[in-house]
């Protein structure tokens, strides 16, 4: 029987080129969110699986997750996404610890979707939230802590923007499309305008009615989401304008603008993500690219999630980024070129020349190691040509040289090999 050398379908092998520019993007989601004050935590890669169909949705609480079932009998799923697993882990301790509590975390996860641009089974995300917190000033920082970490990789103007809503908004427009009627699943409306950019109007409307929205509510629906700014908005709606949501979503753009992020940011109500447990302000980043011109990722307050695992609930809001569409969008607009030709540390290649001199090969890469060098051995003897060759094609800055004449000598020869140049130093 032979084995297939490729990886599952929805994943792929990072061979060390991809990875360095894998490492790029985790490496600068990292340093911003210390430079914040957040402490990085880690959770199992498997949950049990009720965590997810419970709040999770529909796609990713159900014909997504990968699930298995342990010699307990206990139903497991690997994660296919952070929020409920931090949310579980901070509710085991909450009580006991100072608060606002800053986490972040970066880890792979796993969703049974079929595999498109930007969007693998296997994907890693960076997952940042702030635990305790019901003040405004906490969405403030959440969101100064996106556009941070998209203006860390150095973007150029416009290349994308931040867009905000807030569920308070959307449940007052739900109401009034409803009419209250209560045999209308309002999840399922919710998911359908989640997917307001990928269905054509005429689509949507026919969705809508279908699962029961009346024409009327329709309409209501369709003025909201092609709402493009506030005061569109209260112009086809104007009994919006005391909503709370609205005001709050005003507030904090206010706010990010007086920061100097108003290049960046604006109000967009056809923002609703699609997880059941965003309870407030919500919000998208998205890629402007004309070739690209997607949601990169999101997040908002999810308040209520806390419950489910018996205690009290407690606030929360946080965003999570992948490495997938991050790399689209360095990819895109040209911003991955510094990463590919960006020089590596010089890495020394100490080649086995002779038997004789395995030992002191061995004691030499020690003591370069020891000063913080990075030092590749040979590992069969070869001749001085194949060994220059060989570093040449390891892409080393030094070959040293330590044969039988240099041990003679007690000597060892350093070659640069941009240069050519040769330099001996003492054993």
């Amino acid at each position: 029987m032979q084995l297939s050398n490729q990886p599952p379908k929805g994943t792929a092998d990072w061979l060390p080129e991809e990875f360095k520019i894998r490492k790029y993007i985790f490496d600068t989601w990292r340093k911003v969110c210390e430079s914040f004050g957040y402490e990085e935590y880690l959770t199992p890669i498997v949950e049990s699986a009720e965590i997810y169909r419970a709040k999770s949705g529909e796609d990713v609480g159900g014909k997504e997750l990968m699930t298995m079932v342990d010699r307990g009998g206990r139903e497991l799923a690997i994660r296919p996404e952070m929020t409920p697993s931090v949310t579980r882990m901070v509710s085991r301790q909450y009580g006991a610890v100072a608060k606002p509590i800053r986490y972040f975390s970066i880890a792979n996860f796993l969703r049974n979707e079929n595999p498109q641009r930007g969007r693998n089974r296997e994907f890693w995300q960076l997952n940042a939230d702030i635990f305790g917190s019901d003040s405004v000033n906490a969405d403030i920082e959440v969101l100064q802590l996106a556009l941070e970490i998209m203006l860390a990789f150095n973007p150029p103007k416009d290349s994308f923007a931040l867009t905000l809503n807030h569920r308070l908004l959307i449940d007052a427009v739900l109401v009034v499309a409803l009419s209250g009627d209560s045999s209308i699943e309002r999840r399922e409306v919710v998911r359908l305008l989640d997917k307001w950019e990928k269905i054509p109007p005429d689509g949507m409307a026919e969705m809508l009615q279908k699962i029961g929205v009346e024409p009327n509510g329709v309409d209501v629906l369709q003025k909201f989401m092609t709402s493009e700014t506030v005061d569109e908005l209260l112009n086809k709606l104007p009994w919006l304008s005391e909503n709370d949501g609205l005001k709050q979503v005003q507030a904090i753009v206010k706010k990010l603008q007086e920061l100097g992020y108003a290049d960046w940011v604006r109000f967009q109500p056809n923002i609703i993500r699609g997880f059941d447990y965003y309870d407030g302000m919500v919000f998208e980043v998205f890629d402007r690219h004309p070739d690209n011109n997607r949601a990169m990722f999101g997040g908002g307050r999810y308040n209520g999630l806390a419950s489910l695992f018996g205690g009290q609930a407690f606030p929360a809001v946080g965003f999570a980024p992948g490495d997938e569409t991050t790399r689209i969008f360095l990819e895109s607009w040209g911003l991955l070129d510094q990463v590919r030709t960006q020089k590596t540390e010089t890495r020394v290649f100490i080649p086995l020349l002779t038997e004789q001199a395995e030992g002191k090969v061995a004691e030499l890469a020690a003591q370069l190691r020891k000063r913080g060098q990075k030092v590749l051995v040979g590992l069969e003897i070869q001749k001085i040509g194949k060994a220059i060759e060989l570093g040449d094609k390891l892409g080393v800055g030094q070959v040293i040289i330590l044969g039988e004449d240099e041990l003679q000598k007690g000597v060892y020869v350093v070659k640069e090999m941009q240069s050519g140049e040769q330099t001996e130093v003492k054993l």
